[in-house]
């Protein structure tokens, strides 16, 4: 019983048709359970909403810790891991602010209400019933090194240029946070306007920083498509690989 509860609430499987409706069913609470959010409002039929889909997360969050043997693959122990996992805190941090809110005791705590914004990780939780999402994150991690090399680049190259423009314009950027905050936005070629060089050696070291930038923002994008079209890739060569294997059988 535990081990098709487990099925059906994880990612649906191709041909598994109940799981599907899982994931889609949770997919429209997750939009309907922002509605109160965007409205600014938990009265009359929104309130009634708000409480229904806070239930239906607080039954999800259940269903999944009792299965968490199943996910976790560590006996026992996972009853108890599986609280401090990443999704499962998200999990808990979108009912938890709900709990508080139709506790009458608590709302003298006004501190407390402070956790009604943590209801916006609902959004989130919509990364489990997604594989798009799902196979956008893969990629992240895939590529997580060549990322970090382009971040760092970009960091190394923030701070030169900051260093640099300070030096030759003491009086335009009095502090070094003005420097980088120039160079940021220069090198992201945003360009506010609000604060910039004045002098012919800032004026060419603002030029060199926009163009360096353009390469430097479109790195990542290089790499993240070049990542995403892999995972698609090979997204497709297991779903062929399974419909071979069905048609053998």
């Amino acid at each position: 019983m535990r081990k098709r509860i487990f099925q059906i609430i994880e990612v649906a499987g191709e041909n598994d048709i109940l799981s599907r409706v899982y994931d889609v069913t949770m997919m429209i609470v997750i939009v309907l359970s922002l509605v109160p959010i965007a409205l600014k409002s938990t009265s009359g039929g929104l309130g009634i909403l708000e409480t229904v889909t806070t239930v239906i997360f607080v039954v999800d969050y259940m269903l999944r810790l009792i299965t968490a043997d199943y996910k976790l693959e560590k006996g026992s122990k996972s009853f108890a891991i599986y609280p401090f996992t990443p999704m499962a805190i998200i999990d808990l941090l979108s009912i938890l602010p709900s709990l508080i809110a139709v506790n009458g005791a608590l709302r003298v705590l006004k501190v407390f209400r402070l956790l009604r914004t943590l209801r916006v990780f609902r959004v989130f939780k919509a990364i489990r019933y997604s594989k798009s999402i799902t196979m956008i994150v893969n990629v992240f991690k895939k590529q997580k090194q060549s990322l970090l090399v382009v971040c760092g680049l970009a960091c190394g190259y923030i701070l030169a240029s900051a260093l640099i423009v300070i030096s030759i314009e003491p009086e335009t950027f009095p502090t070094f946070f003005d420097a980088v905050y120039w160079a940021t936005v220069s090198l992201t070629t945003v360009g506010y306007g609000d604060i910039y060089a004045t002098s012919m050696a800032g004026k060419i070291i603002t030029m060199f920083s926009s163009i360096f930038g353009i390469a430097i923002v479109a790195l990542p994008a290089g790499i993240l498509t070049a990542g995403y079209m892999d995972e698609l890739n090979g997204s497709k060569s297991n779903k062929d690989e399974a419909e071979t294997i069905d048609e053998d059988k």
